[in-house]
């Protein structure tokens, strides 16, 4: 993988949703599951109308525990496909819902 960075998801959550969280480069192999992190100015991103949180290039991510806290795995808010909306182009609002399995979110028929 020369000239590419090395890319992992996970999925970060805590007691009031989930998303899915992309590491880059060495941040993939400094965590492991049940770590609790802390994000600093991190961002969410859009990748194939899917949103992502990541720390970019002016955050920062940090392991301050481990698997100490209450979280839930939904709802998961990468489960949903995002578009823009077509009366505001800087808003995003839910085209659809990726998972059937989604309990806040139903899939939309």
């Amino acid at each position: 993988m020369e000239g590419q960075s090395k890319t992992c998801l996970a999925l970060v959550a805590d007691e009031t949703a989930a998303v899915h969280f992309q590491f880059w480069g060495e941040e993939c192999d400094l965590f492991k599951p049940g770590d609790t992190i802390r994000l600093t100015n991190g961002i969410f991103s859009y990748n194939r109308n899917h949103l992502l949180l990541r720390a970019g290039k002016r955050g920062s991510i940090e392991k301050v525990g481990e698997f100490t806290m209450t979280y839930v795995e939904t709802p998961n808010i990468s489960e949903i496909r995002w578009v823009p909306d077509p009366n505001n182009s800087k808003k995003y609002v839910r085209e659809a819902v990726i998972s059937p399995y989604s309990r806040i979110f139903p899939p939309l028929l």
